[in-house]
């Protein structure tokens, strides 16, 4: 296994990943030799102006998770053309002061049990040498083999206990099962008692991968499957029962805006739900959780989502290397000032973040 502190990174980490059905080995390998990923962690911190916003969602491409990605062709342009260098002068442009990073959908759900807990490990450590390598400038929101929940009790262990993580970077969904359901409770139990930071981004469901031909699942299906396991942690009185737990929800919370009156009306009163959730009940959870400001920086969406929660649970994201921080910044500026913009920027993230008081 690699060890991320005082040494570099392998280059692709191919050697050490299990073979998908129907791949063989020699085709994966020649795949994470194809990478172009090669270099180790990049040129040290560039010259910036100032930066003091954190972005909580932005994503990187570690070797081994990208050699898995060819493999299963889900290697899109923005990861092929992804760079530490990039994505730093991205950082500087858009006065990010520091990234939380994570790999994007789908991680390593569908990689099979052994190649996903190998996969895992290799992002997690990537991740914790970019941040030891530029001290301030990154976080880790650290990645899952899930849904293997024995494998992933034991990722957290390591994540927290030996790299330090910051939090745990988890898809809306997996499979068929969304974050409410009973399968992952020992998941939340552990998150609970270390008081985490659950940081999430939507992935395409069973149900709905390439659901309108036409319309990338992008489009919509992330954003409504975003709803869809909000309403699966609060329905099941998971999100209730697990206090300590500081959820982020991408995009605003995806459709949640458009559907927040079905949940504050229809659901407190009529059956299955009516006696069970009340209106105060469903409005602590939704207002309690925290939501960031990637793909909806633009005046109608932030509009919505203040007028649902107030900025103390907004937070800074751009989604970078698919959107940039300047794009956000723009748009995010425009809309808080003063105090507010303060919390959206940076405020709320230190308290989701603490230890970048002092990084």
């Amino acid at each position: 296994m690699l060890k991320w502190k005082g040494r570099r990174l392998a280059a692709t980490c191919a050697c050490c990943i299990e073979p998908l059905a129907g791949i063989s080995r020699r085709q994966f390998v020649a795949g994470a030799a194809a990478t172009g990923l090669a270099a180790a962690v990049a040129p040290k911190v560039f010259a910036q102006a100032a930066p003091h916003r954190i972005d909580v969602h932005a994503h990187i491409v570690p070797p081994a998770w990208f050699a898995a990605m060819q493999v299963i062709g889900r290697d899109d342009f923005p990861l092929k053309n992804w760079s530490v260098a990039k994505m730093i002068e991205d950082m500087d442009k858009g006065g990010v002061a520091t990234s939380m990073t994570s790999p994007t959908t789908p991680q390593v759900t569908p990689l099979g049990k052994d190649t996903a807990v190998k996969v895992a490990r290799e992002s997690n450590e990537y991740a914790k040498k970019l941040m030891a390598d530029h001290p301030g400038r990154f976080g880790v929101w650290a990645t899952l083999p899930l849904p293997h929940i024995d494998e992933s009790l034991k990722e957290i262990a390591f994540a927290f206990d030996t790299l330090k993580v910051d939090g745990i970077g988890m898809m809306t969904s997996y499979g068929d099962k969304w974050l409410g359901h009973p399968m992952f409770a020992p998941i939340w139990e552990e998150l609970n008692r270390r008081k985490a930071t659950v940081y999430t981004h939507p992935t395409s469901a069973n149900c709905c991968a390439n659901l309108v031909q036409g319309v990338p699942d992008y489009v919509i299906e992330f954003g409504t499957d975003t709803t869809r396991t909000i309403a699966s942690l609060i329905l099941s009185g998971t999100s209730q029962k697990y206090p300590d737990i500081n959820w982020i929800w991408s995009h605003g919370g995806g459709a949640l805006t458009a559907f927040a009156e079905r949940f504050q009306w229809q659901l407190v009163n009529t059956t299955p739900y009516k006696g069970k959730i009340t209106l105060e009940q469903m409005n602590g959870e939704l207002k309690r959780f925290y939501y960031d400001t990637a793909a909806i920086s633009g005046a109608v969406t932030l509009g919505a989502l203040n007028q649902l929660v107030s900025a103390s649970q907004i937070v800074y994201g751009t989604d970078f290397p698919y959107r940039t921080a300047a794009d956000h910044t723009k748009g995010v500026t425009a809309f808080f000032k003063g105090d507010e913009l303060k919390k959206v920027e940076r405020e709320n993230a230190l308290k989701l973040a603490p230890r970048l008081k002092s990084a």
